[in-house]
């Protein structure tokens, strides 16, 4: 089998530069010839430019000699017009003849021509119509896993979403609640375990005798609201020892002994008291504690 040679090769075939034909030059050759074509345009711009200038200095100065009755203007604008428009018209014809000469000789590639890089020189490029479909079948399934992994990524920042929204309601549920988890509380807990010693010291309490009942009923209350029993240890036992001297000016008979018996009695009945209410004064403080802090 032959192969044909250069001269058999159709011109719009041999037009076409090869695509390996930019790398190995390092510029693109449609780009430039189209700047050595820019070039080309702004120097008969530049030719223009000149012209007009040497037609108007030429065009006063005759005005000078003839006088004012020749007016120039439009003579020299379209003489400039047709000039232009003949460089340009020549230029234009001349390019196009070079850029067409130059793609189909000077960057022109024969088929036959094998071009080889230097950083693909080695490499079996030659592909078999099996190898080919291999490739496409593998490019198809990287397709689709690419198109997997962008919907399952849309499927876990959709997921993302709903679980903050989520944490977001939690946290608000969790900060109306956190009212549970304050000091209070244990002192709350405390409560029934003191409620019940106070319950017993009460109800190991000897019963109290009418005299001491009518003492307590005409107590007047202090100042601050509290009864002097109440105020403070002193304030207690100055109540007690003032109701003993007064209990021991009022009773008829009975001799010395008998009424340091009945005294010491007394006391320790007090003393019972005394107890008794200190307890209560302690779960009235954890109370008032557990109100101040909720009030907080």
């Amino acid at each position: 089998m032959t192969q044909a040679g250069p001269s058999q090769t159709p011109p719009a075939e041999r037009a076409v530069p090869p695509l390996l034909l930019p790398e190995a030059l390092g510029f693109s050759p449609q780009l430039l010839l189209d700047d050595i074509i820019n070039i080309a345009n702004s120097a008969l711009l530049d030719g223009v430019s000149g012209m007009e200038s040497y037609l108007q200095k030429w065009a006063e100065e005759r005005a000078d000699r003839l006088g004012s009755e020749w007016d120039n203007t439009q003579e020299v604008e379209q003489g400039l017009v047709s000039f232009q428009t003949l460089l340009e018209h020549h230029t234009d014809l001349a390019f196009d003849f070079f850029e067409a000469w130059s793609l189909r000789n000077i960057f022109a590639v024969p088929p036959d021509l094998p071009l080889v890089l230097p950083h693909q020189e080695g490499l079996d490029l030659t592909l078999r119509p099996e190898r080919e479909q291999e490739l496409m079948d593998e490019n198809a399934e990287l397709r689709r896993r690419l198109s997997e992994q962008k919907q399952l990524k849309r499927m876990q920042i959709k997921a993302l979403h709903a679980i903050t929204n989520r944490q977001r309601r939690s946290a608000k549920r969790l900060e109306r609640l956190s009212f549970l988890d304050t000091p209070a509380l244990d002192v709350s807990a405390a409560l029934p375990r003191k409620l019940m010693e106070m319950h017993s010291a009460v109800s190991n309490l000897p019963p109290i005798d009418p005299e001491t009942i009518a003492a307590l009923a005409q107590f007047q209350e202090t100042d601050s609201g509290k009864r002097q029993w109440e105020t403070s240890k002193s304030g207690y036992l100055n109540w007690a020892v003032s109701q003993l001297l007064s209990r021991s000016k009022t009773r008829e008979g009975g001799g010395e002994v008998e009424g340091i018996t009945e005294q010491a009695a007394e006391i320790g009945q007090a003393e019972q008291l005394r107890q008794a209410f200190e307890i209560t004064n302690g779960v009235r403080e954890d109370l008032e504690n557990a109100m101040q802090m909720d009030t907080r």
